[in-house]
């Protein structure tokens, strides 16, 4: 089994699903012979052609609409949004067309198509290269949402996103490409060829999208997170001190309900955290579903860590950045509440 960062896994990933099916194809901006900005689709224009792996004008719309005329003809198109600040240009396709084809068809027609797009910040990108519209996505009916935390999860949850016969927006966060932050930006980053979750098998393996992992077990309060902020959290664990129970999430849309309610009826006491903006994050949702399904189990409120409701600010990266010891506090007051 190979040491993989996350970009390999996903290249790896990608690899693997040309390999196996021709009818999966891979395009986007500078996607072909540069390898894409990140390096996440290097070599695959070598290996598998300029009809396969190919570059596209800066045309995010034209990138998602040709995707989805490719996917009605019967390929499979894995294209890649150079950030995800980048996708709102494409947002009507998505939302319009890719999500509504199987309903408006009564499923004569399906949309296999995965759109990955870098997320988050941690990397003094600023206000147009840190964004996190996963909630943008989880309203839309018809989409699949998928946000993986480390490079085994990455490589098996996108060969099923290409598997899958709908629409599936694959967020990948840029600041674990390389390795697991932890949101301690003052220290060095542990590479994942030191992590456990960066054995990566070089073959084929998937991942069922909608079912979460329990990271850290813990009975005192649950976390729920997804992302980059699934390190934070279990640093904010460790941190503290306190027996806190880990959830990562990795599919927003389906969401594995089920591991949610499991956790929070045995703990009694919630905190979700996600690096988006709080207001109409995708935090509210989750609170409300704990409220509906967990309230006589709950003995302190729900409480939400996030992103402030501000453009993502340069000057301020690490304020911004819900770090560990803002999610630590958070465990604190739910714990004396």
């Amino acid at each position: 089994m190979a040491r993989m960062t996350m970009i390999e896994a996903v290249r790896s990933a990608m690899d693997v699903a040309m390999g196996r099916d021709e009818d999966v194809v891979v395009f986007g901006e500078d996607v072909g012979y540069f390898g894409g900005v990140f390096r996440c689709t290097q070599g695959l224009q070598a290996k598998y052609g300029k009809t396969r792996c190919f570059d596209t004008p800066i045309n995010e719309s034209g990138i998602v609409g040709t995707a989805i005329g490719m996917a009605a003809y019967g390929l499979k198109p894995c294209v890649e949004i150079q950030f995800a600040d980048y996708m709102y240009p494409a947002y009507d396709q998505l939302t319009q067309e890719a999500a509504r084809i199987r309903y408006r068809s009564n499923g004569d027609f399906t949309c296999p198509i995965v759109v990955r797009m870098p997320t988050g910040g941690g990397i003094f990108g600023g206000q147009t290269h840190s964004q996190s519209p996963e909630a943008l996505f989880t309203h839309v009916c018809g989409l699949k949402v998928v946000v993986p935390s480390n490079p085994y999860d990455a490589k098996g949850l996108l060969i099923a996103a290409i598997e899958d016969p709908d629409p599936v927006m694959f967020l990948e966060p840029k600041r674990l490409y390389n390795g697991p932050f932890d949101g301690h930006h003052e220290r060095p980053v542990t590479p994942w060829s030191k992590h456990a979750l960066g054995d990566v098998p070089d073959d084929y393996y998937s991942i069922p999208i909608g079912k979460a992992e329990v990271r850290r077990q813990g009975s005192a309060v649950t976390v729920i997170a997804y992302g980059t902020m699934v390190h934070v959290a279990l640093a904010a664990a460790e941190d503290t001190g306190i027996d806190a129970e880990v959830i990562d999430l990795r599919s927003l849309l389906p969401l594995d309900l089920d591991a949610i309610v499991k956790s929070v009826s045995k703990t009694g006491r919630c905190v979700i955290v996600h690096e988006a903006t709080l207001t109409s994050g995708f935090g509210g949702e989750i609170a409300a579903l704990v409220q509906e399904h967990c309230f006589y189990h709950l003995e302190a409120p729900v409480m939400r860590v996030a992103g402030w409701d501000t453009p993502y600010p340069h000057a301020q990266e690490w304020d911004y950045f819900p770090g560990p010891a803002r999610v630590g506090r958070a465990l604190t007051d739910v714990m004396e509440a």
